[in-house]
Parts: C-alpha cells; structure tokens; sequence
C-alpha cells in the first residue's frame, strides 16, 4: 500500500516550484513601512516628517509607501461618536497635504492638491458636525414617537406586578429594532459620502482606487 502523504507534504509539493517576485516582495514591506510611518505619526504629529520619507523613496515606488500611509490615515476617517472624532481632523489633514507635497506634485500642481485636500477637510468638518446633530436629532424624534407604545408598556407591567414599572427603551426589543433601523438608514448615507471623500483623498494623492 502506498504510504498515505501528509497534508504538510502535499501542500510543499504545490509550492515547491513557486518563486517569489522580488518586486511585489519591496512593495509589500514599502507598504507595511508607510502604514508603521504614518502609524508613528498620528502618534505624535509632530515627530514624523511624511514628505521626507516620501521624498527619500525612489519616485516608481512611492505609490507603495502611499499606499500603507492612505490605509492608516483613512482608517481614521470614522463617523464620529462626540467631538473627539472632529477634532483629529486637522492632523490627518496636514498628513494629506504631506503626502502630495512629497509625492512629486510640485508648483501649480502641488499647491492645486493641497487646495483639494484642504478643501476635503473643511467640508469633513462641517460634515461631521452636522452628521452629530443628526444623530442626536434623530434619537430624540425616535424616542418621542415611541414615548405613547413606551407608557402603555409601562402601564400594562406595572398593572400585572401591582407596582410602578419604568423601561428603558434600548432594553425593549421592539423600540431597539425601530431605533437601529431607522439610525442605520441615516448612517449608511452619512457612510457614502465619506467613503466618497476617502477615495478622493486617495486620488489626489496619487493611489489609484480599487
């Protein structure tokens, strides 16, 4: 009987032939440097200089070092949950206009780019702000509408347990279904524009989107 191979042998012999591409190899560690570099940066805007390490990469490969940056960068480009959220904008701002100053956009077409991104980030802000206000209004129209089924449930225990009874709404099933539907549905629009807002940064900069 043949002796039965192992998953590990199997699994050498359809790789045994596979050799690596030097090329995809210094993209991939150019890429995990720009997300460590821009990593640094963000925290501690102060020590990193992202222009110059771009600068300091042969031009044909930037776009890897751009590449891990924008990821980091862009990761924190999150809708927000309180004014924290609004207030790291200025510094992953400047992390942009960096990343274009250092990608070989020079004279008119540089100072273009950091227009565009500077633009981008005034309306973030705005954007932001008003997607807080959003949020906030929302919940209160969410819990008024609710308020009247909310009493009645409310009444209806406190009959049956001969005693007051007070709900919390997100404790009850049927108002947590109404409010995420209805907050998702808000959030999701919120989500497109920012997500639209990412892949303009990405192209400004020069990192073709996917």
């Amino acid at each position: 009987m043949a002796m039965i191979k192992s998953a590990l042998e199997l699994a050498l012999e359809k790789t045994k032939d596979l050799k690596l591409d030097p090329e995809a190899l210094e993209a991939s560690e150019l890429k995990q440097e720009g997300k460590r570099t821009a990593g640094h940066y963000l925290e501690n805007p102060e020590s990193v200089d992202l222009a110059k390490r771009l600068e300091a990469c042969a031009r044909d490969k930037r776009v890897h070092l751009k590449e891990g940056m924008h990821e980091v960068l862009s990761a924190q480009l999150q809708l927000p949950t309180g004014e924290l959220g609004v207030e790291k904008l200025d510094a992953i701002a400047r992390a942009y206009v960096a990343l274009a100053s250092g990608s070989g956009l020079l004279g008119v077409g540089g100072a273009i780019a950091e227009k565009k991104i500077q633009a981008i980030f005034q309306q973030l802000g705005a954007f932001f702000r008003q997607y807080l206000d959003d949020m906030r209004n929302v919940e209160q129209v969410i819990r008024k509408q609710w308020a009247p089924k909310l009493r009645e449930k409310e009444r209806q225990m406190s009959a049956r347990m001969g005693q007051d009874v007070r709900i919390d709404p997100m404790m009850d099933p049927e108002f947590s279904a109404f409010y995420k539907q209805n907050v998702s549905a808000l959030r999701q629009q919120y989500q497109d524009a920012l997500d639209k807002a990412k892949a303009d940064l990405a192209a400004i900069v020069g990192i073709e989107r996917e």
